[in-house]
Formats: structure tokens, C-alpha cells, sequence
């Protein structure tokens, strides 16, 4: 199973990206389990300083933007 994690306080962006990997993992098949992180202090573990950030199996792959479909399932489908 794929750990994916959203970092975000919860704004537009983060809900936004949020659905877009929903959307991936449903349409692909991926076993993957999606949990948000709101905590400042668990965010800062990863360095980020823009939000949303994206980690998948503990690495971060984006912060601050809002990847493509494309992206995300290469990002998923790699781990």
C-alpha cells in the first residue's frame, strides 16, 4: 500500500489537491491510503515553505503547487 500524505492548514489548495489524488487513486486502482496533515510542527519534518505540499512513502515530491494527473500517477505508480 502507498502512503500518501497532504500537507496543508486546509485552504483551497490543499482541498484541491487532495481531490486530485483521490481522483488518480480511484481511477487508476492504486492501494494507497491518503492522510491529511495539518500539524505545522509534522509539516516542518519535510521542510516545506509553501503549502500543499505532497509526500508519498515519507518523500516529498511537491509543495507549493498543484501537480498534474500525469505527475501524480508516475509519482505513485514509481513507489
Amino acid at each position: 500500500m502507498v502512503s500518501v500524505k497532504i500537507l496543508g492548514s486546509g485552504c483551497a489548495n490543499c482541498k484541491r489537491l487532495e481531490a486530485v489524488v483521490a481522483k488518480v487513486i480511484a481511477e487508476r486502482g492504486i492501494d494507497a491510503a491518503i492522510e491529511k496533515v495539518t500539524d505545522y510542527a509534522h509539516m516542518m519534518r519535510w521542510n516545506i515553505l509553501q503549502t500543499p505540499g505532497l509526500v508519498i512513502n515519507d518523500t516529498l515530491v511537491s509543495a507549493g503547487r498543484i501537480p498534474s494527473e500525469s505527475e501524480i500517477t508516475a509519482w505513485l505508480t514509481q513507489h
